[in-house]
């Protein structure tokens, strides 16, 4: 007896507004975690989102000095988002979101967090001292565990990118 079955097509469900957020805060961390965003948004389909936060007691000096530093903290901040941009360029075709602000760094995740409802995915990586998982991390941590209204993706800061590929 031969029987026919309806042909069923799986379909991966839409992503395509879905974001991962990652924080350049100029770490060797952070890159991984920028890896790891972006090739996970290459498997699944999404938006790497891109956050650099100036804090403010970086320029809060004398008022001629602060404009200076100021504009040099920008420099450096998009420098970073440069460098994201083409890291991520390499793995692939992957839309990328930038995002300067000021601020304290964990202060400004929560505020773009609540702002920007298709990040679903706040990715970070630990460092690979011996004194912590990373000042982000532990930061974020100290605030408890339903401090944000999404997960927090924490990847091993010693892996490498190809280990980065296989795990995504």
């Amino acid at each position: 007896m031969m029987v026919e079955h309806a042909e069923q097509t799986a379909q991966m469900p839409d992503f395509g507004g879905r974001k991962f957020l990652a924080v350049l805060d100029g770490t060797e961390e952070c890159w991984v975690a920028v890896t790891f965003a972006a090739y996970r948004m290459k498997r699944t389909g999404g938006i790497v989102k891109l956050l650099v936060v100036i804090e403010p007691d970086d320029f809060q000096h004398w008022i001629g000095v602060e404009d200076v530093m100021r504009a040099e903290a920008y420099e450096q901040a998009n420098q970073w988002l440069d460098e994201a941009e083409a890291k991520i360029a390499q793995i692939g075709n992957i839309e990328v979101e930038r995002e300067i602000r000021e601020g304290r760094t964990a202060d400004e995740i929560e505020e773009l967090i609540s702002e920007d409802k298709n990040i679903s995915i706040l990715v970070l990586a630990s460092s690979t001292s011996t004194d912590g998982p990373g000042p982000l991390v532990s930061t974020l941590a100290a605030r408890g565990a339903n401090a944000l209204p999404i997960p927090v993706a924490i990847v091993p800061g010693i892996l490498t990118d190809s280990q980065i590929a296989e795990l995504a």
